[in-house]
């Protein structure tokens, strides 16, 4: 038997970084084991304002400030020569108004940093190859780059995976997802905007001009550099080119303002894919272990919803587990998963609605004014999907459905 600790927590990310954070600021060992070395790119750069108070509940929110990225106060969505800026400002909720647009290999690192700082111990270059689960404590084993293995028990055993969803993967718990098969294309640029009406502090969306399934990501970041993708049916994006990186730039060139504030773009990654993202599973907790953030379900990039729902999991998680620790009977039916599921429920709604084009219609339909109902529209868009004074959150198709009706009168 090796190393003993309270909570294992599996992957470095956001969920795990929170996570481990959280738990050793109260006390707690805790032992973080994540296969890449860090920095490390990922994508996912584009964060939401709830989020801004799920790290200060993690104790992390000085440290992403004295990151130094770039500012977020909402969205641009763009179809055409139609445009709509949804300022986060607006939004119904309480709560913070702004967020920041990431590297991800700063923002993680940076988040991790101040997860060991607490008193997290973290091991790079380590693959979790098994898994025992148990009421009474859980047994993992380890491979390290040599070759080596070893085994670790803990009290408890958090999955923060991500997408490699390890405890999904090795306990048989992932289920097909309901979302068609969609490919994501997408790189990194110096992007060289010279367009003075062009706001750094917002994602710009863009929709293609003749297929609605496609829509595409600008998400300017700190120095100059932007985040740039393009989403759509696999087939879609298929047709239009034999790889990715001409994918990319044939999608781009159809996209006319994304086009033209790319005019002087250089290109500083390769393009990468991802395809068929989207994932879920049959249950978020089992004897000694729950899953956290993307290693659980992930929905889709097109409201930068997934390092808030990674977030939110990881707090939900850490307050279950000090509370289990100090001797109380927790619930995670009905403390962890309920909960957490409202605000994945939320997302998906608009997910849904998106494709299905009708939140498109709703979005370019609304007045430049500020009405209640594009109030709480935005409050949601600003990540506050668990916000159950929000009609928008308690029903969000019925909510939804019926202003579509209203566009259509």
């Amino acid at each position: 038997m090796g190393l003993g600790t309270d909570v294992i927590i599996i992957g470095a990310g956001p969920a795990g970084a929170a996570a481990a954070a959280y738990l050793a600021a109260r006390g707690f060992s805790v032992d973080v084991f994540e296969r890449a070395h860090f920095p490390r790119f990922s994508i996912g750069e584009s964060l939401l304002p709830q989020s801004m108070r799920f790290l200060e509940d993690a104790g992390l929110l000085d440290n992403v400030i004295a990151g130094g990225f770039q500012s977020k106060d909402g969205a641009v969505f763009r179809r055409g020569d139609e445009e709509q800026s949804l300022d986060f400002h607006e939004k119904s909720a309480l709560g913070p108004s702004t967020t920041f647009q990431v590297r991800r290999d700063l923002f993680d690192e940076i988040l991790i940093k101040g997860a060991m700082e607490k008193g997290a111990r973290v091991h790079f270059g380590d693959s979790v190859v098994a898994f025992a689960p148990g009421e009474d404590g859980v047994l993992m084993r380890v491979c390290d780059e040599r070759g080596t293995t070893r085994e670790i028990s803990a009290r408890f055993a958090l999955d923060a995976s991500g997408f490699g969803r390890v405890l999904a993967r090795l306990l048989k718990l992932d289920r097909p997802s309901k979302f068609p098969i969609r490919k994501a294309v997408f790189c990194h640029v110096k992007d060289n905007i010279k367009d003075t009406t062009f706001d750094r502090n917002k994602i710009l969306i863009s929709i293609h001009p003749t297929n609605s399934a496609i829509w595409y990501w600008l998400i300017p970041l700190a120095d100059g550099l932007s985040s740039i993708g393009v989403v759509g049916p696999e087939a879609d994006l298929v047709a239009a080119g034999a790889d990715p990186q001409m994918q990319l730039s044939q999608l781009i060139a159809q996209a006319s303002r994304m086009h033209q504030v790319l005019a002087d773009a250089e290109q500083i990654r390769p393009a990468a894919t991802i395809t068929g993202y989207a994932a879920t599973v049959d249950k978020l907790y089992g004897p000694g272990f729950a899953l956290l953030g993307n290693a659980a379900e992930f929905l889709d990039p097109v409201f930068s919803s997934g390092v808030t729902i990674a977030l939110r999991s990881a707090i939900l998680a850490g307050d279950m587990l000090v509370r289990k620790f100090k001797g109380e009977n927790v619930d995670w039916l009905l403390e962890y998963e309920k909960p957490l599921q409202v605000g994945i429920d939320t997302f998906r709604a608009y997910v849904e609605t998106w494709y299905d084009t009708s939140l498109q219609e709703i979005i370019f339909s609304q007045p430049q004014r500020a009405t209640d109902i594009k109030r709480m529209i935005i409050s949601v868009l600003a990540g506050y999907a668990w916000d159950t004074t929000n009609p928008f959150v308690r029903e969000p198709r019925r909510h939804l459905a019926s202003v579509r009706e209203l566009v259509h009168v």
